[in-house]
């Protein structure tokens, strides 16, 4: 669909916004998704749009994270596989759920991820980092991934809060999380979106607006997450999600 001057400048800073958020700590989608539904596109062409912007993002924070070599591979390798089954998977529902549907289950995605950043955090565990996954925990962190996949390739919209929250558990800080994150998130939506291109649900025009600020938002959001942390972002994204959630439901 076309686009005035006003909105494509919205997209545009939203998605540098969205790109620093993601970088940092994840969540951008909570607020873009919104966004490009309250443009006008309907709700699964907006799902499948949102990953082009996810993909410029990608790519701006794994060549920082690259650069820096805070990557750590050998989960990124590990956790690949079943993820991408998964993603392939959640893909292929989003692209036959009615718009209708989609929206209420973004909405009550929107309010529980509200709630989970307010009473659960993510913080950075207490004991050493493990450069490798357990190898007794395999098949279990396996099945972990595919089931993040499986969201993923569905909604996108807080994944990277739950991968941390996983990552951190098994023992990797938050910033090797981030690097874990970041590059497994780019690998999917190199696959989703020609998915979601032959189901016919994407704008490339709403899309490429999105993703011209969100390659340098996640530029910036490494630089700051070394430097500053994700507290503050956390606090105006909880609030700015709340406000998404309650115009979707009532709206």
């Amino acid at each position: 669909m076309p686009f005035d001057f006003l909105t494509t400048v919205s997209l545009i800073g939203a998605g540098f916004l969205a790109g620093t958020i993601n970088s940092i700590a994840g969540g951008g989608s909570l607020l873009t998704l919104p966004l490009l539904i309250f443009t006008g596109l309907p709700a699964t062409v907006a799902n499948g749009t949102n990953r082009i912007a996810i993909f410029a993002g990608g790519i701006g924070a794994t060549t920082s994270f690259h650069r820096r070599k805070l990557i750590p591979f050998a989960w990124v390798k590990f956790a690949l596989p079943p993820a991408l089954i998964g993603v392939a998977l959640g893909t292929w529902g989003a692209n036959t759920i009615g718009d209708v549907a989609f929206e209420r289950i973004l909405a009550g995605i929107l309010v529980l991820t509200a709630v989970w950043m307010v009473w659960h955090p993510v913080t950075p565990p207490d004991f050493a980092e493990l450069s490798a996954p357990d190898p007794e925990k395999r098949w279990l962190l396996m099945g972990a991934f595919f089931l993040l996949g499986v969201y993923s390739g569905f909604i996108q919209a807080g994944v990277g809060f739950l991968f941390l929250a996983l990552l951190s558990a098994q023992g990797l800080d938050l910033v090797r999380g981030n690097a874990v994150k970041v590059p497994l998130i780019l690998a999917f939506t190199a696959l989703a979106i020609p998915l979601f291109a032959l189901g016919n649900n994407l704008d490339w025009i709403a899309g490429l607006s999105l993703a011209s600020g969100q390659f340098f938002g996640a530029k910036l959001g490494v630089r700051l997450q070394v430097l500053k942390g994700q507290a503050w972002v956390r606090n105006v994204l909880t609030v700015a999600v709340l406000v998404f959630a309650i115009q979707l439901v009532f709206g």
